[in-house]
């Protein structure tokens, strides 16, 4: 490289981070403040207040606008089922107690945690039918570029946040979504100093000391949709020690298991670290959460760490109760794509940019899934140790009677929704769907339509569905068509 050509980059990189720490106008303040004592914390539910033979958990992945509207048409999907539920008929919507969300489908988890399957025809209409990228710059310009360079990102979170507020949460709190009870939502963001996911739980917070009650969903949806260069990295506060917190026995252990996921030691690590050297770690940085989980299934991998307490995240009378769960992962990623194969030359700039982004993605996520299952495995057969070793007394005192008691009738079934259960030409056509937060009219409809499709057609739900109606007389379907 001739000095010219060096003079000239040196020249435009000090240009650049001239005018971005001239600007000072990044608003990047944490989003979060201090915990008076984590007692206050302690009491937040674990799961669903209502308890019954059925319970189900979905996951949904990142993807933008796309992964959005692709789970909202699963939802839909979902509340036309009803199936016996302890003796009444319930719709599955109803039966959720566990939903976790990254990026796009972050937006779409907090909102029906929020309101449930009440809010389900308010959430297509007040966020998938918007421009969602009105709330942020997406224009490409030297001027952005000086952003990224000297600021870190375009978007800080002066406006992202506000935009969900007036469209979508109206100023709601982790404090509303709690009174509710159920279900139980994790949103996922990315620590990316740590480079393992970031959970908004009482678990995470606690351990910082900071009041998770008082954070806006708003905050938590941006962060866990924080594109890195799009968005400045999203700050959460660590308090130290001031309120008594610590991390949970049962999560140091596995530091000291060598047995132990990975991804679980990397996590009590990086919370270790925050509670050691609170000085040096006094903020976690956070960026998209489908960086390091783009499925939205490490929420429910700490939580299982808890193998001292079999039934977590359920309730110890939700655990006697239930007969069967579905946990269904709802995957809006695209597959392969780009013209670059079939060329001698290889991809350059943005596009190798992306490519390296979305490879590094998938490789952890399908990896994940299948951790993810073999978890779940485990957590079945743990359940079912459990409430076989309980005594007559604490079934009849947990579960209110012996009637119809099975201590080994609790089965678990996992599931993958993706657009592969679509068909091949519609499942091309949905990997053409950009990662934005907008979508045209008919391409909205296509991709929520495909939502509903899927689910139908997925074989893990069809079966499951079967036997719900063999061991207990039927299964509705709302609307008049067909059960699968």
């Amino acid at each position: 490289m001739g000095r010219s050509v060096i003079k000239r980059w040196a020249f435009a990189c000090a240009f650049a981070l001239t005018v971005a720490a001239c600007s000072g106008s990044v608003l990047n303040d944490p989003i979060n403040g201090p915990l008076d004592k984590v007692s206050d914390q302690d009491n937040w539910p674990l799961g669903p207040d209502q308890f019954g033979t059925t319970f189900v958990g979905v996951a949904f992945s990142g993807g933008g606008m796309r992964a959005s509207a692709f789970s909202y048409g699963v939802l839909k999907e979902l509340d036309r089922y009803q199936l016996p539920n302890g003796g009444r008929q319930s719709r599955i919507t109803d039966m959720i107690g566990l939903i976790s969300g990254v990026s796009g489908g972050s937006v779409t988890a907090a909102y029906f945690g929020l309101t449930g399957r009440d809010g389900l025809p308010d959430f297509r209409s007040r966020f998938l039918e918007s421009n969602a990228e009105q709330g942020f710059d997406t224009d490409v310009s030297i001027t952005n570029v000086l952003k990224i360079v000297g600021e870190g990102g375009v978007n800080d979170r002066s406006k992202f946040p506000r935009w969900l507020d007036d469209n979508l949460f109206s100023g709601a709190t982790y404090a509303d979504l709690f009174a509710r009870g159920r279900p139980l939502v994790w949103i996922t963001a990315s620590d990316i100093y740590n480079r393992v996911p970031f959970v908004f739980d009482p678990i995470t917070f606690s351990a910082l000391c900071s009041d998770l009650s008082k954070v806006r969903l708003s905050e938590a949806v941006a962060a866990s949709a924080a594109v890195p260069g799009v968005f400045v990295p999203i700050n959460v506060e660590n308090y130290g020690a001031s309120c008594g917190g610590h991390i949970p026995k049962w999560m140091q252990r596995s530091l000291s298991d060598s047995t132990a996921p990975a991804t679980l030691r990397a996590s009590a690590a990086a919370l270790t670290r925050f509670r050691k050297d609170p000085e040096r770690f006094r903020y976690a940085k956070l960026l998209d959460g489908g960086l390091t989980d783009n499925f939205g299934i490490h929420s429910l991998a700490i939580a299982r760490t808890n193998r001292d307490r079999p039934y977590v995240p359920m309730t110890d009378e939700q655990g006697v109760r239930v007969n069967r769960m579905l946990f269904l992962v709802v995957d809006a990623g695209r597959g392969p794509g780009g013209d670059w194969p079939k060329n001698l030359a290889s991809p350059s700039g943005i596009d190798l940019a992306g490519i390296v982004t979305d490879a590094a993605i998938d490789s952890g996520v399908y990896k994940g899934y299948d951790y993810f299952k073999s978890m779940m495995e485990t957590w079945q057969n743990d359940m079912r140790r459990w409430r076989c070793s309980l005594s007559t007394d604490e079934v009849v005192r947990l579960r209110g009677t012996l009637k119809g008691w099975n201590c080994g009738d609790v089965v678990f079934t996992i599931g993958r929704v993706s657009f592969e259960d679509t068909g091949p030409e519609m499942k091309e056509r949905l990997d053409n769907v950009p990662t934005r937060f907008k979508l045209d009219p008919p391409t909205l409809e296509m991709v929520i339509g495909s939502g509903e499709a899927a689910l139908r057609n997925n074989a893990t739900f069809r079966s499951f569905i079967g036997k719900a109606g063999r061991s207990e007389r039927n299964v509705a379907l709302v609307d008049g068509q067909h059960s699968p």
